[in-house]
């Protein structure tokens, strides 16, 4: 699917030369940053992940506690 993206001029710049960096062009360059960012805000957390796992360990205190001996 096609799109319009419209940068300013610092932003432009700033993507050809992460991509120049990079050996890729300036539209994988923006595919790649709009991945990381659908992937950063769909992925959980690592605080995500530890309240998790306080909330089981509060939950299933008892539980662990038996398996634990």
């Amino acid at each position: 699917m096609a799109m319009t993206l419209r940068l300013s001029e610092a932003e432009d710049a700033a993507l050809a030369k992460t991509a120049e960096q990079l050996g890729i062009s300036k539209h994988e360059a923006a595919r790649r940053a709009i991945r990381e960012l659908i992937d950063s805000v769909s992925t959980p957390s690592m605080s995500d992940w530890l309240a998790a796992a306080e909330y089981v360990g509060r939950r299933d205190r008892e539980l662990l506690d038996r398996l634990a001996q």
